[in-house]
């Protein structure tokens, strides 16, 4: 059984964010790849919330967009999700992008580390991306 969660900590969750939507759009993401969705709870939140998770649990001392714990077995994916909404809006002005379709990004691709993708090397950053664009349109037909 699915449940996917979304909170926030010390900022608001966005107004555009349709949780509905996304959860419709993550179960088609997960039917793609042929994985079920177990429990994954988003957490939103500030630049400083993050970095204080990014200290504590990863030993690891700057900001990023988004922590992924994968607590995923066999096919089923579970796992917590903490998202900085800030560094998500200051990548969505570096990119040119809307703060929407980055932040849909971002969710995406904590999904996608949760299916085994990884990102560390420039090849398997390209693949990520490629998937991260796949997943995107999916959201378009939701």
């Amino acid at each position: 059984m699915s449940e996917l969660l979304f909170f926030n900590e010390e900022c608001d969750i966005p107004s555009f964010f349709n949780e509905e939507r996304v959860k419709q759009w993550l179960q088609a993401v997960a039917d793609d790849y042929s994985f079920q969705l177990g429990t994954i709870s988003f957490i939103f939140c500030n630049d400083d919330y993050i970095l204080d998770v990014n200290r504590k649990y990863l030993n690891h001392d700057y900001y990023t967009d988004v922590i992924t714990f994968d607590y995923s077995e066999r096919k089923i994916l579970s796992g917590d999700v903490f998202i900085s909404l800030d560094t998500v809006q200051s990548n969505a002005l570096e990119f040119n992008t809307t703060y929407e379709d980055e932040l849909h990004r971002v969710v995406v691709h904590s999904v996608l580390h949760l299916i085994g993708f990884k990102d560390k090397s420039d090849a398997d950053a390209k693949e990520m991306r490629q998937n991260e664009n796949h997943c995107l349109e999916l959201l378009k037909m939701i």
